[in-house]
């Protein structure tokens, strides 16, 4: 287990305790929290009035409701979340202490909040989710394709919330759908395997957190077989994605930092609507269309946010 503690001189006399519960030590869970610290300090709470302590504890639910204990035990103000599972732990587990959430793929999907009006309870933040469509369409417009494999994870929340979408996409996108529950990077060979002996067409890797530490490793194996891969993962394409939709990890930070000091500053986290990104960007990577022997249409350029060259 890491745990982190930035220290206040006299902090719980002078302020607030702020706990935070990454879901496990990926890039962008790292990155919206650096993000989160920075824009609450903007917001009149450093360290002089708050003390922040992070965990990143082993990625399984007893780890996570075992530091939102000691939270409670330790009397946190506010209890800061990124990823669906970190949160779903908090709602279970913390007592009445509010609970902002980032970087969670479909809040109200994912039974985190009832609506994106309000939570319906004791917590209040931003949605990591972005039209899947889009990206499936960008990738149809730019290789013809019968069939999609779609790595998953059957226990993280938000990767089977992408799941259920590519599923009902390909139905209307009359694409036949081969899925693979990867539950650990040492099942990345075989989950190919399978993907390959299915001769798919495009790989669409969920958020799961074994499709994010083996990325790389995916792409590789896939462009040996002139196999495009896309994702919604933040620094897909940087990573070798064909054609990535991403939310900008800094943006969920700081839409948590206003979320945080809102309620530190007295406000109810149920009164709160869940933010939805503002920051995202279609990015097509040309070195690897180049190295797939693809050419990217005008109209496929033009959509793109960002191009990798």
């Amino acid at each position: 287990m890491i745990c982190a503690i930035a220290p206040a001189s006299d902090s719980r006399a002078a302020g607030k305790l702020v706990a935070a519960l990454l879901s496990c030590d990926l890039p962008r869970y790292r990155d919206a929290h650096k993000a989160f610290v920075k824009a609450l300090v903007l917001k009149g709470y450093d360290q002089s009035n708050v003390e922040v302590i992070t965990q990143v504890p082993n990625p399984d639910p007893i780890s996570w409701a075992n530091s939102i204990r000691k939270f409670n035990a330790i009397g946190a103000d506010v209890i800061i979340t990124y990823g669906a599972s970190a949160t779903l732990a908090a709602l279970h587990e913390a007592n009445d202490i509010p609970v902002v959430f980032a970087d969670v793929y479909g809040p109200v999907e994912t039974g985190i909040a009832r609506s994106m009006v309000s939570s319906g309870r004791n917590t209040a933040g931003v949605s990591s989710k972005i039209p899947l469509v889009t990206l499936i369409k960008t990738a149809l417009e730019l290789k013809p394709m019968r069939s999609l494999g779609v790595i998953y994870h059957s226990r993280e929340e938000g990767s089977l919330v992408q799941l259920k979408e590519a599923r009902r996409i390909a139905v209307q996108s009359g694409l036949s759908l081969t899925e693979v529950n990867l539950t650990g990077a040492s099942g990345i060979d075989a989950a190919l395997a399978s993907l390959f002996a299915a001769r798919v067409d495009c790989i669409y890797v969920s958020e799961c957190t074994a499709g994010c530490r083996g990325f790389e490793k995916i792409v590789h194996r896939a462009a040996e077989l002139k196999i495009p891969v896309i994702s919604q993962m933040p620094g897909a394409a940087h990573k070798g994605a064909l054609i990535s939709m991403e939310a900008d990890p800094a943006e969920q930070g700081q839409v948590a930092a206003d979320y945080a000091a809102r309620i530190l500053a007295g406000r109810k986290a149920s009164q709160l609507p869940v933010a939805t990104p503002k920051r995202v960007d279609l990015i097509v990577n040309l070195k690897m269309a180049k190295m797939l022997e693809l050419h990217v249409p005008f109209p496929v350029l033009s959509a793109a946010t960002r191009v990798l060259k």
